[in-house]
């Protein structure tokens, strides 16, 4: 059995003088896992537009969407750092397909009822199983491989995620939004038989894409319960150069590696800034001042958010082989700080593509900080792993918040909310990893 392991005991498997991963193959199939869940989770930003039409929602109560979906990350990911301890990466795999495909079939029952809070219990779950599988998938990336390349390696993989973002605006735009939603004085006029019909339709409208979701990762399930994955010696050797918390003495625990702590806190701002920017995009782009864009087109326009995201990342998997991680990051934070910032104070066209910009330079975040902040944790990567996938629960405290701001200070102006994230990032890639 396979236990949660260090990149160095890793990379004394490769053959000496080889270049060539011995690992293609199964980061290949790993890779499959991150398209798939990145196409999950982009749904979330059409979703919540067709959600706050149908059930007449504020921005704050619309955002609860992405509060369900991403409080599974803070309440699930430390158990799940154990349970993959326990039944190693395969087994972990497979337990987060399982439950992300029963979180989709619920779906089906909560359109049905035309219930919120079913829809909510759904994301939930949903949530949970993704959770399983990045706490399994994203720290066996960074150790199939030399360690020098962990982060060019995970910014490979996520490249694919960003492929599934990028994909699932466009799709969700097509099958959700398509769906006329009538407004609460429409709804009110229509009799029994034409309510009953409308109801049908916007029910039809969530279930079906979800069930196809389910019935891709039941099959996918089924592929890696019958593939070999290869099992990697647990490195009991803790890195002697990594710095312990002064409040922590306890060595046997993650949380004394005050580089992990800090890239906690990396992950959970930057997961919530990049949530919020996606989770607003639509009702952003529908604003006169803005682009004055329907729904179904403004659905359109958050492919080139999530675009962005995947050719930074294709890019970054290249660059980052021959750049310092850590100034990649801290240069990638600014930039995105700025054109936040420009979004703030600018206005219709120009406002949409600084905003939709920021994709690009949110590519490698994720798996730089997620990489930088597992270094050097040996026999607990594990534990690491389950802490930093903690902390993605950024993406259901932040778009609250800025939810919050946006329904008293303007949808515009509260993306304060994610300069402020891009800030921290900025100094975390500059000092804040170092060990």
């Amino acid at each position: 059995m396979a236990d949660v392991t260090g990149t160095e005991q890793a990379s004394d498997n490769l053959p000496k003088g080889s270049d060539k991963n011995p690992y293609s193959c199964s980061l290949t199939l790993l890779t499959s896992l991150f398209f798939i869940w990145g196409f999950i989770t982009c749904l979330n930003d059409i979703l919540i537009p067709h959600l706050k039409s149908v059930f007449t929602l504020n921005y704050t109560q619309a955002m609860l969407v992405q509060f369900c979906f991403f409080t599974a990350y803070f309440v699930v990911s430390v158990p799940s750092g154990y349970l993959v301890e326990k039944i190693n990466y395969k087994g972990g795999i497979i337990a987060g397909l399982s439950i992300a495909g029963i979180g989709c079939l619920l779906f089906y029952p909560a359109a049905g009822q035309h219930s919120y809070p079913l829809f909510l219990t759904a994301l939930f779950v949903l949530a949970s199983g993704i959770t399983l599988l990045q706490v399994a998938a994203n720290p066996y990336v960074t150790i199939l491989g030399k360690p020098e390349t962990a982060s060019s390696r995970l910014t490979l993989t996520q490249a694919f995620n960003s492929l599934g973002t990028t994909i699932a605006p466009y799709f969700g735009a097509l099958l959700i939004l398509s769906a006329t939603v009538k407004g609460t004085e429409e709804i009110s006029s229509l009799n029994a038989d034409e309510l009953s019909a409308y109801q049908d339709a916007q029910a039809a409208a969530v279930q079906i894409p979800y069930l196809l979701l389910a019935a891709v990762l039941f099959f996918i399930v089924v592929i890696f319960a019958l593939i070999k994955l290869p099992e990697i010696k647990s490195d009991d050797q803790q890195s002697a150069n990594a710095k312990k918390l002064s409040f922590d003495d306890d060595h046997d625990s993650a949380w004394a590696y005050k580089h992990l702590v800090l890239g906690a806190i990396g992950i959970f701002v930057y997961v919530g800034a990049e949530v919020s920017i996606g989770s607003f995009l639509i009702n952003f782009l529908g604003e006169p001042g803005i682009a004055g864009l329907v729904e179904k087109d403004a659905g359109k326009y958050v492919s080139f958010y999530w675009g962005g995201a995947m050719i930074g990342r294709f890019a970054g998997a290249a660059v980052m082989q021959k750049i310092q991680p850590g100034k990649a990051l801290t240069f990638n934070a600014v930039t995105a700080a700025v054109l936040v910032l420009t979004t703030i104070l600018g206005s219709g066209h120009f406002a949409m593509w600084t905003i939709l910009s920021v994709g690009l330079f949110n590519s490698i975040m994720f798996p730089t900080i997620f990489s930088l902040a597992v270094n050097g944790l040996g026999k607990h990567r594990g534990q690491g792993s389950g802490i930093l996938c903690a902390a993605i629960a950024g993406g259901a405290i932040l778009p609250v918040v800025q939810g919050f701001f946006a329904d008293r200070i303007g949808i515009q102006t509260a993306f304060f909310i994610p300069v402020l994230c891009y800030c921290y990032i900025a100094y975390y890639g500059w000092r804040g990893y170092k060990f």
